[in-house]
């Protein structure tokens, strides 16, 4: 379908006009089929009241008007319900060339994506992350083994200590740690503390 100057009109515009055409013919078909169901009516009217006067010649014409008003009746409304298909079949077009129109929309938006996309750029960026990845966990790692080591050092250091300080008061872990000696009256003479070897030590000689 063209216009004055040729061109060709986009579908959207054609389906548009289409569904107009065939809106106006089924509204005009409506109105027909009223006007003549009320002819129907008026006609059955008029046929009763003729036979009842005993006017057949009269009632056979009206009859026969009647007839001829029924088959249009239905006719029209064959006719509607065929413009109702040719309306549904072009909503059916419509919303195809809808999803068409999306979809072609929706591949020209993702073809710009991925042209924007650099994906040697991407896996470079992914290498280096985990490489860096790698180099932070072996950091992480040795850092825990210095500290691990640190605090195995601290802990022979401070055996090493007490055990000197045991040795300098005579204490022997092998054998145990003895009970310390009470200080008091019992522990010592007038004279001043004894020794573990019995000699008397004088008191402020110790």
């Amino acid at each position: 379908m063209g216009n004055i100057f040729g061109k060709e009109k986009p579908l959207k515009e054609q389906l548009r006009e289409n569904k107009r055409m065939i809106t106006r013919a089924i509204r005009e078909l409506d109105r027909e089929t009223r006007t003549l169901q009320r002819e129907e009516q008026r006609l059955t009217i008029e046929i009763k009241k003729m036979a009842r006067e005993n006017q057949m010649k009269a009632v056979k014409i009206m009859a026969r008007d009647l007839v001829r008003t029924r088959q249009y009746v239905t006719k029209f409304i064959e006719m509607r319900s065929q413009l109702q298909g040719c309306a549904l079949k072009l909503q059916t077009v419509k919303s195809h060339a809808a999803m068409a129109e999306a979809m072609s929309s929706t591949a020209k938006a993702m073809k710009k994506m991925n042209k924007a996309v650099d994906v040697p750029a991407i896996n470079k960026m992914m290498a280096e992350f985990e490489r860096e990845n790698m180099k932070s966990e072996m950091m992480q790692e040795m850092m825990g083994d210095a500290i691990d080591d640190v605090m195995d050092n601290d802990e022979e250091e401070e055996d090493r200590i007490v055990g000197q300080v045991l040795d300098e008061i005579g204490i022997d872990m092998s054998e145990g740690i003895p009970n310390a000696p009470e200080l008091g009256l019992g522990t010592a003479t007038s004279n001043g503390p004894v020794k573990a070897d019995g000699v008397k030590v004088p008191i402020g000689l110790g």
